[in-house]
């Protein structure tokens, strides 16, 4: 089998499950490790070099860092890599000095950015630095975007967003457009901007559209707007009987927003199975705490109205069956009718891209969903000048994402003013470290704790839900931040081999807890997976493999069930082994980089 090249920054990357897993690709362990040694200011710039919101993330991310963590393979919960990152917000000290700093004298290039959220204010943010002019235009009187606009304060305290936009807008570089609806995209590129960047969001909510729904109309709200309404303070309460309909996290902000506005009787219909649904686990978890029903394979089929009052829907109740072709469709579960009284309904089934400012005659170019068509590397548009990020690319997701695409984007759009070819995308920055201290001393803790994950705090209902500010997640303190903290297995402290070291003592292998090493003639990865000590079974997860050795033999390591602990580099006499972090930072535009652990 082909020897592993570990100097590849992906295999290494991918062995850190979890950062390889998150869309900014955040050095999850190694601000987990701050966080264990008190180090919170450490731990923020860390998160903030890489997703720009680590308050705002660390408590409303959607987590794909944690299906992904190494912890959750031997255990039923992850390490709460997401709760941690708020620990970091919550406890840092005035970290204002230690931002990246604006120029004076800027470049001369200015450029444009449409919605002021996360996606555009990642952009900004990477941008501004290095001497561009950004202007950044929306809507509302203040940044964020659907942060702001659309996740409830009692998930997430509207002072975070204030601080964390405020870093961005507030140090000089960004001229923000507040209360300015772009209405022309040929009219703002007449302005002479060098470039201009889309992050509009999704901002159409599907609708529904059954009999009844007219004659109700004033009963029915489409989620994501009524959702605004409240964020601003133009709704201040419901019908004591609502009915959500939907199965995303949208759904769920709405049935608890409702609940506590005046909501006595709130009820989530959903057409797909419970596991089926969109809304992340814990949200529905969240929901059903807070004494929400969740009603599955229902299909909305008549609004009932009287008057011109809502009273309530009536649904079919389907099943789950695969057609001739494979296909799985909904059909008619042969039982009655369900009906649901309800005095208001929130429609939260989707959200559309809506682009009514771009004229056509751009050469700006959409797809048959009302997509722009771009190269999803750069995020480059038809239009050269014009690119796009977050849900106004490639249809609704999450902050995280949003973010990823503003660090592309930013990247595409430097290069782009500098005449260099977008599509040649820059590599990230790598560094490795070793972190040996002494003969049987190493400079982290890899101890494995045996604790189960801790959970996060929460205000009870009674006073979670009188008010719709009342923040309902407590977050963690320091000590169980700690104890949290050590779970983390430490993934990015990697074991390197050097053959030429080795004298094939086997004593990394006799010592090795998990029995992921082993000593073998070559062979087919297949047939060499299988003959391992312990069978090497996942098949997504690369293995090392190392060659050099005096007897002719390999050496085989496991990556998948690997703990980092650094018994075998301890163990091995001559130093064959070593424990070296692998430090890995996206590329950025082009600016002489600060690491944030550096300071």
């Amino acid at each position: 089998m082909k020897p592993t090249d570990i100097r590849n920054p992906d295999y290494f990357h991918k062995v850190v499950d979890c950062q390889w897993a998150c869309p900014a690709h955040t050095p999850v362990p190694e601000y987990i490790r701050m966080i264990a040694a008190g180090r919170y200011s450490d731990a923020y710039m860390v998160n903030w070099h890489s997703n720009v919101f680590p308050g705002v993330l660390g408590r409303t991310c959607d987590r794909p860092c944690e299906p992904a963590c190494r912890r959750g393979r031997v255990e039923e919960e992850p390490v709460a890599i997401c709760r941690l990152k708020r620990v970091a917000a919550d406890n840092k000290e005035g970290i204002l000095a230690r931002l990246t700093p604006i120029p004076e004298v800027g470049n001369g290039k200015r450029i444009a950015c449409i919605g002021a959220g996360p996606s555009s204010l990642t952009v900004a943010r990477d941008l501004a630095p290095l001497g561009y002019e950004v202007h950044v235009y929306d809507e509302q009187a203040k940044g964020g975007g659907f942060i702001r606009s659309q996740i409830p304060r009692f998930r997430l305290p509207e002072s975070v967003i204030d601080e964390e936009v405020g870093y961005i807008t507030d140090r000089g570089g960004v001229v923000t457009h507040y209360n300015q609806r772009v209405e022309s995209l040929k009219g703002l590129l007449a302005e002479g901007y060098d470039a201009v960047f889309v992050g509009a969001g999704a901002p159409r909510g599907r609708d529904l559209d059954v009999p009844g729904r007219a004659e109700a109309a004033a009963h029915i709200h489409i989620g994501i707007d009524w959702l605004s309404s409240v964020s601003f303070g133009h709704i201040e309460s419901v019908g004591k009987r609502v009915i959500v309909l939907g199965g995303g996290n949208t759904a769920m902000d709405c049935c608890r927003s409702a609940r506590r506005l005046g909501g006595e009787q709130v009820t989530v219909v959903v057409r797909s199975g419970f596991e089926e649904m969109k809304a992340s686990p814990w949200e529905k978890e969240d929901a059903q705490h807070e004494g929400i029903p969740i009603r599955n394979w229902l299909v909305p089929k008549e609004v009932l109205h009287a008057d011109g009052r809502l009273t309530g829907m009536v649904f079919e109740k389907v099943k789950a069956e695969r057609d001739a072709n494979g296909r799985r469709q909904l059909v008619n579960a042969g039982e009655p009718d369900v009906t649901i009284e309800a005095d208001e309904v929130l429609v939260a089934i989707g959200q559309e891209n809506a682009f009514p400012w771009i004229e056509k005659d751009l050469g700006l170019e959409f797809d048959r969903w009302g997509l722009p068509k771009l190269n999803e590397q750069s995020l480059q548009s038809t239009l050269p000048q014009v690119f796009f990020g977050g849900d106004a690319a490639f249809g609704p997701k999450n902050i995280i994402w949003a973010v990823a695409h503003g660090h592309e984007a930013a990247v595409s759009i430097d290069m782009f003013c500098r005449g260099e070819d977008v599509t040649v995308r820059p590599p990230p920055e790598v560094v490795m470290s070793s972190q040996k201290m002494g003969i049987h001393e190493w400079s982290y803790d890899s101890g494995v704790s045996l604790d189960l994950r801790f959970k996060v705090p929460h205000a009870e209902n009674e006073v979670a839900l009188r008010d719709i500010k009342t923040e309902v997640e407590l977050g963690y303190d320091r000590e169980l931040a700690y104890k949290e903290a050590q779970r983390c297995l430490n993934c990015d402290v990697q074991t390197v081999f050097v053959p030429s070291l080795c004298i094939e003592c086997d004593a990394c292998v006799d010592i090795c807890p998990v029995d992921c090493i082993t000593f073998t003639p070559d062979g087919e990865e297949a047939e060499l997976r299988d003959r391992l000590k312990m069978p090497a079974l996942n098949l997504t997860q690369e293995i090392y493999v190392a060659d050099g050795l005096k007897t002719g033999r390999v050496m085989v390591k496991d990556e998948d069930v690997c703990l980092h602990c650094g018994m075998c580099a301890e163990r091995c006499p001559t130093g064959a082994w070593d424990m070296q972090k692998f430090f890995l930072e996206t590329a950025k535009p082009k600016l002489e980089r600060v690491h944030a652990c550096q300071a």
